[in-house]
Order: structure tokens, then C-alpha cells, then sequence
């Protein structure tokens, strides 16, 4: 299917932007899923999802989490995310987060080089916590089903991986008009916010990953208590961002299994 894609600046001030993707027929009355970002934003992995769902019939939007009237801050331009990437890729992923791991592996780098690469890694970590993205989660909602040709009217989802798995989640308890939510190895919502969550919910997650997976079960029995819709997959000897076939992390099996999943789910509760 023949789609065509372009970058979309939206908000009351137009301060936000976004990458959307869209089959080339019809013009109007798409189904639009929501794709929400990893810590390295809105990159050629969440361009090439997005590109793959609209090859599947949807309007995917990508709103740029770290840009602001059409800029994003220096330590986070792309040029920067992708230098500090290469960084993190040589450590094992639970050394992303401790300091001592970070500093020892940067010391072989040039001074200028390592607060560079450390100044972006930190900016990307402080951008995680869900709560200081919803305002424009809700302005990207409104845009979709108020203002964008192609999805006007329609339903929506939201599918999310790592930081933008836990906002897909975050996001089923915010936004009332949501009809379902996809989570990639994301961290669940608040157990004491299950009561108010709007949507079903479709979850996929690594194995290793334990951080994350070890809570899903009581997420998993806490939905259920409150008569909320929520299925999940645990893919053996698999770990974090398995997803992501930029990186080492990459599982092809889990990856194709998510992924027809995902759609199955899509199709269920934006198809009609």
C-alpha cells in the first residue's frame, strides 16, 4: 500500500510537531494510532513504525516529544541523541542508569566529547516521567480527532515503546476519547489509577526486562479487579527494546509475534 508521510508543527500556537505517515487513499476517515517514543525520540525506528502502520491502513502520528516550536534544545538534536546512543549500545543496559558504569566508559572520550554525550543522556532520562508529557498528549489528541484531514472524526489509539510505552498506558487513564492502548515494554500506570483507566489494553515485554516485567502482574490483577480489559506477553530469554531493530537488543521472533499481535488488537477496536 502506497502511503506518503511529511512533518506536521499543530497546537494552539503550532508549537508542537509531529511525523505522520498515511496511506494515499482515502484522504478522510483513517483510523489514527498515536506512536510514542522511546528516550531517543522521534527517530528513524519510530518513523519506520509509523511508516508500517500507515503500509496497514492507519494514519500513524509521532508528536516529537523533545521539540518545541520546531526546535529541539541542544543536547537533545538528533546529531546528539544518536552520538550518545552509540555510547550507551556498548554498555550492559542496567549500566544506563548508574553513574559510576557511565563515567568509567567515558573516560577514554575527550573532555568535550564526555559532557556532551553525558548532558544528553541525562536530558533524555529526565524526560521519561509520563505526567510532564500529557499536555501535549492532549493537544496531539485533539489535533487528530478534531483537525487533521485524514483522521477527523475517527477513532484513535496510542502504541508506545520504553518511555512511550509507559505514556500509552499513562495516556489510557488520561484521555477518555482513547479507544485502546498498546504498550511495548513499558512501565504500567500506578496501580491506585487502574480505577480510571478509559480503554483496553495490550501489553508486550521482555523476559530479562525484569525491571519492568515484575510488575505486570499485580498491574495484570489490579486491572482485573476493576473489570478493565488487559492482555499481555512475556517472551522467554528475551530482553528490553526487543522491538527496536536498530539495536542489538533486536528479537526478530518476539519482534514478528508483538507486531501481528499488535495489529490484530488494533484491528479489533479501531476497525469498525
Amino acid at each position: 500500500m502506497g502511503f506518503v508521510s511529511e512533518w506536521v508543527q499543530y497546537g494552539e500556537r503550532r508549537e508542537y510537531t509531529g511525523y505522520a505517515a498515511k496511506p494515499v487513499q482515502p484522504a478522510s476517515g483513517l483510523p489514527a494510532v498515536l506512536v510514542l517514543q522511546e528516550i531517543f525520540g522521534v527517530d528513524e525506528h519510530i518513523q519506520d513504525v509509523a511508516d508500517r502502520l500507515a503500509r496497514a491502513g492507519y494514519a500513524a502520528f509521532a508528536p516529537d516529544l523533545f521539540s518545541r516550536n520546531g526546535q529541539r534544545p541542544a543536547h537533545l538534536t538528533p546529531e546528539r541523541i544518536e552520538a550518545a546512543k552509540s555510547f550507551m549500545e556498548q554498555l550492559p543496559s542496567p549500566g544506563w542508569r548508574d553513574i559510576h558504569v557511565r563515567n568509567q566508559a567515558l573516560s577514554v572520550y575527550p573532555q568535550e566529547q564526555q559532557n556532551h554525550i553525558m548532558e544528553t543522556i541525562e536530558g533524555m532520562f529526565a524526560a521519561t516521567a509520563p505526567a510532564q508529557h500529557l499536555e501535549q498528549m492532549l493537544a496531539t489528541s485533539r489535533f487528530v480527532q478534531e483537525q487533521y484531514a485524514a483522521t477527523k472524526g475517527a477513532k484513535f489509539a496510542a502504541l508506545g515503546f520504553c518511555m512511550g510505552g509507559a505514556l500509552s498506558g499513562y495516556f489510557a487513564v488520561h484521555e477518555p476519547r482513547l479507544s485502546c492502548a498498546v504498550v511495548f515494554y513499558g512501565n504500567p500506570p500506578a496501580i491506585e489509577t487502574v480505577a480510571s483507566v478509559q480503554c483496553p489494553v495490550i501489553g508486550f515485554y521482555g523476559q530479562l526486562d525484569t525491571a519492568i516485567t515484575e510488575k505486570i502482574p499485580a498491574f495484570a490483577e489490579a486491572m482485573k479487579k476493576h473489570g478493565k480489559s488487559f492482555e499481555y506477553h512475556v517472551y522467554d530469554e528475551t530482553p528490553h527494546a526487543f522491538f527496536n531493530d536498530t539495536r542489538k537488543s533486536y528479537r526478530i521472533k518476539a519482534s514478528r509475534d508483538a507486531y501481528s499481535r499488535s495489529l490484530d488488537f488494533l484491528n479489533r477496536h479501531l476497525g469498525s
